[in-house]
């Protein structure tokens, strides 16, 4: 990234057909607050005139705070990277030199990406990631009935189901159940559960 967005990417190269959220934090120049808040809205305002480009967000944690988080969203890797690479984000990060003082850069694809909060949502709790063992329950909580179900509607429909080899019908069921999980059950759940997979854990004493 350039001088005034400078960080480290903690995530491998995305793949090429799942939604990415680019999750930022960015220390600002406290004396250079105005100047860098039409300076990242512009940014927002680039990122969204490329094709791809599914919303964005940035909060502070309060009036005086300098430390800003900031979210966007691109449908895919090949959208996201056409945005990185233009020439229009390079001009606007110039542009920021002096504002930004540090910056440090997450994606997150895949499973991980059905935890993030929504846009529409957006605070400054949004990047907490809950805990691994939730992110399981929430998952095996829409997996379980959903594959119940699915059993129970293809041997109804035709009882020669199980007579099909295994390798064909765990494919089969691959391909209804992982765009079933992605597009219509893990929102929901996520969105049900979204209070207590996003609660902070308890301090220790």
């Amino acid at each position: 990234m350039s001088p005034a967005a400078a960080g480290n990417d903690s995530a491998p190269q995305a793949p090429a057909d799942v939604p990415v959220t680019v999750s930022i934090r960015r220390r600002v120049a406290p004396e250079r607050f105005d100047e860098a808040t039409h300076w990242v809205q512009t940014g927002m305002d680039l990122a969204n005139e490329y094709p791809g480009f599914l919303g964005s967000g940035w909060v502070r944690a309060h009036a005086g705070s300098g430390h800003w988080h900031m979210l966007y969203k691109f449908q895919d890797a090949a959208s996201l990277e056409a945005w990185e690479n233009s020439i229009a984000r390079t001009t606007w990060l110039l542009e920021g030199e002096g504002l930004v003082l540090e910056s440090h850069v997450v994606k997150r694809t895949g499973i991980e990406g059905w935890f993030d909060e929504s846009q529409e949502n957006a605070g400054p709790s949004s990047p907490f990631q809950p805990p691994r063992w939730k992110q399981a329950v929430a998952i095996g909580l829409g997996f379980f009935p959903l594959n119940v179900l699915f059993t129970y509607l293809v041997t109804g429909v035709d009882p020669e189901w199980n007579d099909i080899p295994t390798v064909l019908r765990i494919l089969l069921t691959t391909f209804v159940m992982a765009p079933t999980m992605t597009y219509l059950v893990m929102p929901f759940i996520t969105r049900r559960l979204r209070p207590w997979l996003q609660k902070p854990p308890r301090p220790r004493a």
